[in-house]
């Protein structure tokens, strides 16, 4: 079968089980299946397949039409130009974050401390495009950490990026040192949430990374109580949050005494980003 037949019977499949977006993620895993760029694949769609690659091509749609996100059957996921790897344990890193590694390139900084960093896909981002830095990511999830590790080990980072076990601010409680930066994407979805997410998330992302089960904003607590403690005079910190908790978390961050909270949006207006200034001495 030539490509473009396989691709269209694929979309067609995906189509008719409701996946959003078909032919977007029916062109992505062929491409992937071909080993070709995603850009490039109208060039091989003419041309016949090989069979066992055929065969490949179909049981990753079949898994797609059983709501698999594709970064999972391809096993990456590009994020602000660079690809990553990415499991069921981590994460799928979304455009929407990328928002948080803008605002945090706003400003120069020399140290950032990643909290919850799952997939490393934000500190790694991060130190990627300013050479002349240095950060460390916790997580709970060790599973996560050794996604993180690949990822940091791919993009050349082992001297840059230390990778710690723990919750929060934890493993790093014991260092003497303090950063300009901390930024995170904690869980914020609340346990009433959950069965409305896409099944994508819902059923194959690490519930651990999606939801506190609770309000969705203990993560925001323990952030913020803390962020003081850890943050250079000046030094900036940077969440992402839910679309209706801006305000909730505003409050806790004036009431652990960081300054001038400013919201930013996100492409359709919604609220994306919390950014808090700790106070100069």
């Amino acid at each position: 079968m030539r490509g473009a037949e396989l691709l269209a019977k694929g979309t067609a499949t995906l189509k008719a089980v409701g996946v959003p977006d078909p032919g977007r993620d029916a062109r992505r895993l062929l491409a992937h299946v071909l080993k070709v760029p995603s850009g490039r694949l109208t060039l091989f769609l003419p041309e016949d397949v090989a069979p066992e690659l055929e065969v490949i091509f179909n049981v990753l749609i079949e898994r797609r039409a059983e709501r698999v996100p594709v970064s999972h059957l391809t096993g990456r996921r590009m994020f602000y130009g660079r690809e990553f790897l990415v499991t069921p344990e981590v994460l799928d890193p979304r455009p929407e974050t990328e928002m948080l590694v803008e605002a945090a390139l706003a400003t120069p900084f020399q140290s950032v401390l990643d909290l919850g960093t799952g997939s490393g896909c934000i500190l790694l981002t991060l130190l990627a495009e300013r050479e002349d830095t240095w950060g460390v990511g916790t997580d709970l999830s060790r599973e996560a950490l050794n996604v993180a590790f690949w990822n940091r080990n791919a993009l050349r980072l082992e001297a840059r990026a230390a990778l710690e076990p723990g919750d929060w601010y934890t493993p790093v409680a014991d260092l003497d040192t303090r950063f300009d930066l901390i930024v995170a994407n904690p869980p914020y979805i609340a346990l009433t949430e959950m069965p409305s997410l896409e099944p994508e998330v819902r059923d194959h992302e690490p519930r651990l990374a999606l939801t506190d089960e609770g309000d969705g904003l203990s993560a925001y607590r323990i952030i913020a109580a803390g962020a003081r403690d850890h943050l250079m005079p000046g030094g900036r910190l940077l969440l992402e949050i839910g679309p209706t908790q801006a305000e909730a978390v505003t409050a806790m961050l004036h009431a652990a005494g960081l300054q001038t909270p400013l919201v930013i949006h996100d492409l359709d207006g919604r609220d994306r980003v919390l950014q808090a200034t700790a106070p100069q001495l």
